[in-house]
């Protein structure tokens, strides 16, 4: 039976029914809390309805603070994951609690992190979101509608294709020599991402057990697309390998992602590069290994794209050099 009362400034339905937990709202109206009211009875009775009591107590900081430890350490990029997720944990959002939160809230967050951040940054911080709360949905009882979903996504930048010249290349390289306090893996970890076109995390997953300097070859078991790849390596790939410490952990380059962000970060400002990221590392090498291998199946297979149509996101020939070629 609901019992409706006036409490403080709003009317407060209250719904008791045997064998449910009791139900309580507050309404801005009388009305709102008896259609509020009536309709719960009427789910009660059809064995449709679903409490929302976990959603009124978990805010979304909760689910999140979830997610990183039971969720993320059994993901490809947990290291990564865990300082991405713990960062959104601060924002002010995170303190609503699943029940309240709103597709216009979500809105507000987008729309104030596009102030801050890339488009890119907020399109991935929403898909987190999404996949979070979805997650909870199916295994934890939180029983909301993804607010997320409804969300118009920014969007999506348009793909780079930015690649260093050769003049550029040797300011990089030189910029990463291990002089003074400089780190002594990122000149041979720039040089085999400008040789191999391999992503920085599989630079970073690299084990000296899997690379084959006879046979010039190394070993990927966890790639980003999840198969198997088999990397040729060049003569200067091979040389900068062989020219390395070995570190004690067996990983070639023991470097977390973020202490190579850094190191990048100043190797830039020392070669004087702009507007230049580790991951157009890639689209270099991709470009310059097109000229060595025109067959475009042998190119997907050394880079590790599936579709063709992915590859040419990431190959950009000279317009010059395709002109010479027609003759």
């Amino acid at each position: 039976m609901a019992s409706i009362r006036f409490h403080g400034d709003r009317w407060q339905a209250r719904v008791r029914r045997k064998g449910f937990a009791v139900q309580s709202r507050s309404f801005l109206t009388h009305a709102d809390a008896q259609r509020w009211a009536r309709s719960l009875e009427i789910e009660m009775d059809r064995g449709t309805f679903v409490s929302a009591t976990e959603a009124n107590k978990t805010t979304l900081g909760d689910l999140i603070e979830r997610y990183r430890r039971e969720v993320t350490p059994t993901m490809k990029s947990a290291r990564d994951d865990l300082i991405r997720l713990a960062a959104i944990q601060r924002n002010s959002l995170c303190r609503t609690n699943m029940a309240s939160l709103t597709s216009g809230k979500v809105a507000k967050y987008r729309d104030e992190r596009l102030k801050c951040v890339s488009a890119g940054t907020v399109i991935r911080e929403l898909a987190y979101l999404s996949a979070i709360i979805n997650h909870a949905r199916r295994e934890w009882g939180i029983h909301v509608v993804n607010p997320v979903a409804l969300v118009r996504r920014p969007e999506s930048p348009k793909g780079r294709s930015r690649v260093l010249t050769p003049e550029e290349r040797e300011r990089l390289l030189e910029a990463l020599k291990p002089i003074g306090r400089r780190s002594v893996w990122m000149l041979p970890l720039v040089t085999l991402a400008l040789e191999t076109a391999m992503r920085r995390g599989e630079l970073l997953a690299l084990t000296w057990a899997n690379v084959d300097l006879r046979n010039r070859l190394a070993v990927l078991d966890d790639t980003k697309n999840g198969d198997r790849r088999l990397v040729p390596l060049s003569s200067q790939a091979v040389a900068a390998l062989n020219a390395m410490p070995r570190s004690l952990d067996g990983r070639v380059f023991p470097m977390s992602f973020f202490s190579v962000a850094a190191a990048f970060g100043r190797a830039l400002v020392r070669a004087d590069l702009e507007d230049l990221r580790f991951h157009d590392l890639r689209h270099t090498a991709i470009t310059a290994m097109a000229e060595k291998l025109p067959n475009l199946i042998e190119l997907a297979a050394v880079s590790g794209h599936k579709s063709l149509k992915m590859l040419q996101r990431y190959y950009h020939p000279s317009v010059q050099d395709l002109a010479r070629k027609l003759g």
